[in-house]
């Protein structure tokens, strides 16, 4: 019995340059990708881990587009291959799917060899995002803040608070009421937007007038004033 061991090459589809221009220029198109989401990224939750995971995922994407090809039977194996995994991590922003559908995007480009267009959307994409960032569209200029206020239990302290409110604030709502000490205080949240020209500090000391000198602190999303 003969057994046929020779091995047949099937990446005569594409060439060695091909490969290089694919691997190399979603590699730098992804580390664009990257350095965009780094400039623009505000909050606190930024992962050096999630950065370098879109460089991977556009160079990963091309490096599949390749072996696709115009293949059906490939692309419907690797599906079904790539169905198996899990992602069990939260993505903790929006703009960070955003950030990873461009970086996927631009790899298939680059796999499937239309490098002019990797490129152009590359590019295109992050202005706008840099943009977007620079004249902070779509911001809704609203600052509300959070309102703790503490009074002696067995006496209401509500007409009080609500008439100061009233004066400081153009919208307010109570949140909830608890018990604290022991039951010898009650600790009331409130969530407010200040009227324009009104300071944190000036709300704080009216409460505390109506409030027998009874500590306050009003939370904005940018700093604490707590007398």
């Amino acid at each position: 019995m003969n057994f046929d061991l020779e091995l047949q090459e099937l990446s005569g589809t594409f060439s060695v340059a091909d490969v290089v221009a694919a691997m190399a220029l979603s590699f730098v198109l992804s580390t664009l990708i990257g350095l965009v989401y780094r400039y623009t990224h505000r909050n606190v939750s930024y992962s050096q881990s999630y950065v370098q995971t879109l460089v991977i995922v556009g160079m990963i994407v091309a490096l599949i587009m390749l072996v696709v090809g115009s293949n059906l039977a490939r692309a419907f194996s690797l599906v079904g291959a790539l169905s198996v995994v899990r992602f069990r991590n939260a993505v903790k922003e929006t703009r960070d799917v955003g950030f990873i559908f461009m970086a996927m995007a631009i790899g298939m480009a680059c796999g499937a060899r239309f490098y002019t267009l990797a490129a152009v959307g590359a590019v295109v994409i992050c202005a706008v995002v840099l943009v977007m960032f620079k004249f902070n569209w779509f911001a809704l200029n609203v600052q509300r803040q959070v309102v703790k206020v503490q009074v002696p239990a067995g006496e209401d302290y509500t007409p009080q608070i609500r008439d100061v409110l009233i004066k400081y604030t153009s919208e307010f709502e109570l949140v909830s009421t608890e018990t604290i000490r022991g039951g010898a205080l009650n600790e009331v949240f409130y969530t407010v937007r200040l009227k324009k020209g009104a300071e944190p500090g000036d709300l704080v000391s009216a409460l505390q007038e109506r409030t027998s000198g009874q500590r306050v602190t009003v939370l904005t999303g940018y700093d604490t004033t707590d007398l």
